[in-house]
């Protein structure tokens, strides 16, 4: 008898013997996770105590409701039972199916196949059920409702039966056409994951090597020009013979870099304002460790956004200058409009931009569900720890916030189907992710998202208290129908409140497709209206839908009293020389 081995065994083999290998890697990763306050990981006892008294108080109120709830689902599910058995019986799997509405259904056999179709009409009979039951429980604040609604949500999108590989046709038949080299694929995949991050998994949504940041992206050419602990400031080289006399000044949020701005020339807002004319300069935020535990949002505006302004002024010989803000670099805008006006410098600031920016916090959307007394202590701990919250928490935090895009779909394509991530220019820039300072982000969450200081003006910077109706700056601000992390009503609801000349912009799409929104393409339309948004559902209601990018719009707005024109400026000047060209350095390191 012969000893050769079949090309199957040989395969096999060489997959158990790499499985071998990886479990050792993978325990010993797991083995060196750092520790943290297990308040980041869920909700604490007292949210979970609201809803289940909440729950038995529906029950003795009104049982009807629950029963009603509870009988339905029986009912249907012997009901899907019986028709399956009767399909099979009649041999009907074969029929059309019925259009797919929900991606992860999309393989045939969650029709044909009667082990399949009976989970995915439970699944969904499920989910319908554990909706109804947790919906308008009535001895709930509208604020815990949300919450619950939406933890509910996170339950019913975990156990999708897509997530696990015993209940999923794609990665069943992928393991079997592979011979199980998909499955071995996977585990690799997850072992590098576990391994690239100490604090615990973060599937990889994008190749993080398909893209390089200065090569591939964040090509726009330029000078960094100053730089002090906080940011470096980048002047980005002019494509035209004459500019406009006023400078632009974009500050980008510090929980992500500044180049989602300048992706690629072809969506690059950078790229697009200076071939308006413009003077542009962008803030590239440091990514801060340990040495940054002191810092707050008065380090943010004083080293960060008022030196910034003053170094632009300095290098143009102007005396103002057109500032944008994007996110919570809109936030720190706002802070600084209402500081120089405070202060009596208000002129400096000729325009403000908003880019989808919170100054009211009463209604912040779905990352207000996570804002419960446990996480922000579990903040409050790991950062006296560390001095910083690193990047991984925020990251994940943002990621389930849409947690069926964004966690469990990559995660069965890359530990089930052993696919390797996509080369993705936006997503790779999402993983790119910052620390934050932990006093700030303690103060960020504390006295802005909980107790609104900022919009009833009792947020205090640099010893003056902030008042937004004190501002009188002309603003733009565009916000975006779709987003998840500034609801647009309540970004509208807050910079209502300035009294200077005001437009807003409404976009089609979410947080950043609605502003990464190039000029030439025009893919997301955007809602417009001369009035202030007092009410935003009316303002909408009474707006005009212009299908074209809001890029034309804020471009004609930045030139509209900006006639005056200069020679195209060279980079920095005699008191701020040249230092490195752009993207700089601060941008290239990473998150811890």
């Amino acid at each position: 008898m012969s000893d050769a081995k079949s090309p199957d065994q040989e395969v096999l083999e060489k997959n158990l013997s790499k499985i071998n290998d990886l479990t050792q890697r993978m325990v010993t990763a797991m083995t060196e996770r750092k520790s943290h306050s297990p308040a980041l990981e869920s909700p604490d006892y007292q949210f979970y105590a609201k809803a289940a008294a909440a729950y038995f108080a529906e029950m003795m109120s009104d049982p009807s409701r629950i029963i009603e709830a509870q009988v339905g689902y029986w009912t249907q599910s012997l009901k899907n039972w019986s028709e399956i058995q009767q399909q099979i019986a009649a041999g009907e799997l074969d029929t059309p199916p019925e259009p797919v509405t929900d991606k992860r259904f999309k393989n045939a056999n969650w029709e044909k196949n009667p082990y399949f179709k009976l989970i995915k009409q439970q699944y969904l009979l499920s989910s319908q059920t554990v909706e109804a039951v947790t919906k308008d429980m009535a001895h709930l604040p509208d604020r815990e409702q949300e919450k619950v609604n939406f933890f509910a949500k996170q339950v019913v999108d975990m156990f999708a039966p897509t997530n696990f590989l015993a209940t999923n046709p794609d990665a069943l038949e992928k393991a079997i056409e592979t011979n199980g080299q998909s499955l071995v694929d996977g585990l690799e995949n997850f072992v590098a994951d576990l391994e690239s991050n100490q604090q615990g998994i973060a599937v990889r949504l994008a190749d993080p090597d398909a893209f390089e940041v200065g090569k591939d992206i964040a090509t726009s050419k330029g000078s960094v020009v100053f730089q002090n602990r906080m940011f470096q400031l980048i002047q980005y080289t002019p494509s035209t013979d004459t500019v406009y006399k006023k400078p632009l000044l974009i500050t980008p949020p510090w929980i992500n870099k500044f180049y989602i701005l300048d992706l690629r020339q072809e969506n690059s807002l950078i790229k697009y304002c200076v071939d308006q004319g413009h003077t542009v300069f962008v803030i590239s935020w440091a990514n801060p460790d340990a040495d940054y535990a002191d810092c707050g949002f008065d380090t943010y505006l004083e080293e960060g956004l008022l030196t910034a302004i003053d170094t632009v002024l300095d290098i143009t010989k102007e005396d103002s200058v057109n500032v944008a803000g994007y996110c919570i670099g809109g936030t720190l805008l706002a802070c600084c409009a209402a500081y120089l006006t405070e202060i009596g410098e208000a002129s400096k600031l000729n325009k403000a931009t908003f880019f989808t920016t919170m100054t009211d916090f009463r209604e912040p959307g779905e990352l207000g569900n996570f804002l419960e007394p446990g996480f922000l202590k579990g903040i409050e701990a790991q950062v006296a720890q560390t001095g910083y919250l690193e990047s991984y928490f925020m990251s994940r935090t943002f990621s389930f916030l849409r947690a069926k895009d964004l966690v469990y779909a990559p995660a069965v394509r890359s530990y089930m189907m052993g696919e390797a991530p996509p080369a993705f220019d936006l997503l790779q820039w999402n993983a790119d992710s910052t620390n934050l300072p932990g006093r700030m982000a303690v103060e960020y969450l504390k006295k802005l998202y909980v107790d609104n200081e900022l919009f009833r003006g009792e947020f205090e910077l640099l010893d003056k208290k902030l008042r937004l109706a004190a501002i009188e700056t002309p603003i733009f601000a565009v916000s975006t129908i779709q987003d998840h992390i500034a609801p647009w009503a309540s970004t509208f609801r807050g910079l209502a409140k300035l009294r200077g000349e005001r437009t807003f912009i409404l976009s089609e799409s979410g947080h950043i497709a609605g502003i990464v929104n190039p000029a030439s393409k025009d893919k997301y339309g955007h809602w417009f209206n001369d009035e202030p948004p007092r009410d935003p559902e009316f303002w909408k209601e009474n707006a005009d839908f212009v299908k074209e990018s809001w890029w034309h719009k804020w471009s004609a707005w930045l030139a509209k009293d900006d006639k005056q024109t200069t020679k195209a400026r060279k980079l920095g000047s005699k008191a701020f020389p040249e230092i490195e060209p752009a993207p700089g350095s601060y941008v290239l390191k990473p998150g811890i």
